[in-house]
């Protein structure tokens, strides 16, 4: 594989609709196109389209070939997403392309990305653990280093979003564009597809159609990355996880990489049907949205980064790291990774992430993951101090007396001025 170089006019493109949750791509479908400096009706000589090699990507290569008459150049990353990516070469190749890029990115995604993120807890309204944010185009490798990383690392990007330039609006017409001009079309696609499926090493969605009545369950034959909860085994499995400065390094006593780490866990979860949650989400433009999620390996990691922090964190630490969470999540759902609040935000986490190293130790059982155990060479836990037992520890019972008055000074306060009416219905 060859570098793209540095052209005078180039664009950046990934295909598929651009979603309202964020302005950044899914991994198995990337969303956007960028074009510099000749500007969205000026001539563009060359296009990095991030190619799934699916239809809509497929069909998108030949309408930019045909609407800018530029060279294009595609782009196929591995990020876990469980596809053959070999196919994606030989469909561009049969497309004309000279410029062929497919790299494995999965170790970069997980280390660069999942971690960070996970040393935030990150849920999102309480649920969502943010696998479908993916920022496929970010580490895009030669090709697309020169020319995008959107408009918070190269701000003379411009954006061309197919969905929103061609009358292409439909199924039916994508479909007869393909036909038309020699694309090949699975058999799979020419019916509307029961849901739509987007998938990377940390999750897999499944949005749309069948599942846009929220009342509807969603069918078991869907899920891909986990049993159901019934069927999981009756017997519990354990799993022993290490962490070094708030990342996990190991499973069971066996270091591995970030990318090998994750995928040992999603085994670990789907075999103890871990991880789907059913949820109804607040899109960044207002709309609720309905997903159905499997998750298994982020969220055996979430419980048990909080088992560790539990024993690791001072209590400062980790009550102002659940304040700020939220509006971590917030800004990462809404594509804000690149943003200066982000990056702060991933400071101060990162900054109380310094102690946090041990092992965990949690059964995983039909669907639950349950924490058995936890330790730490910089464990706060005293049980000297937490002891029922009084033998003369470092905590002496009698302090608590004058704590509790003062504790109680404001309140004293409010009766005396306000008598029994301020608290009236609370007894």
């Amino acid at each position: 594989m060859q570098s793209s170089g540095v052209a005078t006019q180039k664009a950046v493109l990934g295909g598929g609709r651009v979603q309202a949750r964020a302005p950044v791509a899914r991994a198995s479908r990337p969303r956007v196109v960028a074009c510099r400096a000749a500007g969205l009706s000026g001539k563009v000589k060359k296009v990095v389209l991030a190619y799934s090699g699916g239809l809509d990507t497929s069909v998108i290569l030949k309408w930019l070939q045909d609407t800018y008459d530029c060279e294009v150049v595609t782009f196929t990353a591995d990020l876990g997403q469980g596809e053959e990516l070999e196919p994606a070469r030989k469909k561009a190749e049969a497309a004309g392309v000279k410029e062929i890029y497919i790299d494995d990115l999965r170790e970069e995604f997980v280390r660069d990305f999942v971690f960070p993120m996970f040393r935030a807890n990150s849920l999102y309204e309480g649920t969502y653990l943010l696998g479908t944010w993916v920022l496929t185009l970010c580490p895009m490798g030669p090709p697309a280093r020169e020319t995008t990383k959107y408009y918070g690392l190269k701000p003379d990007i411009k954006v061309i979003a197919p969905w929103r330039e061609w009358d292409l609006n439909s199924r039916t017409k994508l479909i007869a564009y393909a036909e038309t001009h020699g694309i090949g079309v699975p058999a799979g696609k020419r019916n509307e597809p029961p849901f739509s499926m987007d998938a990377n090493l940390l999750h897999i969605s499944y949005e749309g159609n069948a599942l846009e009545d929220p009342w509807v369950e969603p069918s078991e034959s869907m899920f891909t990355r986990s049993v159901s909860p019934e069927q999981a085994p009756d017997t519990p499995t354990y799993v022993e996880i290490e962490f070094e400065k708030g990342d996990p390094v190991g499973i069971n006593g066996t270091r591995m990489s970030p990318a090998t780490l994750l995928t040992e866990l999603n085994r670990l979860g789907g075999d103890n049907g871990i991880g789907r949650v059913d949820i109804v989400e607040s899109r960044f433009v207002g709309m609720k949205s309905r997903g159905v999620y499997e998750t298994p390996g982020g969220t055996i990691l979430l419980a048990m980064r909080r088992a560790i922090e539990s024993i690791c964190l001072d209590r400062g630490e980790s009550h102002l790291k659940d304040e700020l969470m939220p509006k971590y999540a917030e800004l990462v759902y809404n594509g804000f990774w690149f943003s200066p609040e982000r990056l702060a935000l991933q400071d101060a986490f990162d900054r109380t992430q310094q102690f946090v190293t041990g092992t965990v130790r949690a059964k995983l059982y039909k669907g639950n993951v349950i924490v058995v155990g936890r330790k730490s060479p910089y464990s706060l836990y005293d049980d000297k101090i937490s002891s029922f037992e009084d033998d003369g520890g470092a905590y002496d019972q009698k302090d608590a007396a004058g704590f509790i008055k003062l504790q109680a000074l404001r309140l004293r306060t409010l009766a005396k001025n306000r008598g029994d009416s301020w608290n009236k219905g609370l007894f």
